[in-house]
């Protein structure tokens, strides 16, 4: 792979621990190849609120709020070999991650 490229990862999840342990998990990986590592950079938390009335009928002020968390991390590899790229694809990653892998081209 040639030195202008760089592998963009972007992990959600709704757990923390799980991201986290994720996250250090493709890290090792890539680090184990010969590969550099920018992160992981966490990136904001998006809350999703809902509000519900807990009665189905008059009473209007008594309510109950859930909510949703994504957390989200980003990592960037740079100076990848073939063998990262091999190595990060057989790489089984916990029920509950969502990954988001891009190529960077920098110009």
């Amino acid at each position: 792979m040639a030195n202008n490229q760089k592998i963009r990862i972007k992990l959600r999840s709704y757990d923390h621990k799980v991201i986290d342990d994720s996250a250090r998990l493709i890290i090792d990986t890539a680090v184990r190849t010969g590969a550099i590592i920018n992160g992981p950079i966490p990136l904001p938390t998006k809350t999703e609120k809902y509000t519900v009335n807990k009665s189905t009928f008059v009473h209007k002020t008594s309510r109950e709020q859930f909510e949703i968390r994504t957390h989200k991390r980003l990592i960037d590899i740079s100076e990848s070999t073939p063998k990262t790229i091999e190595s990060l694809s057989n790489l089984s990653l916990p029920a509950g991650v969502d990954i988001e892998i891009k190529m960077l081209v920098n110009n």
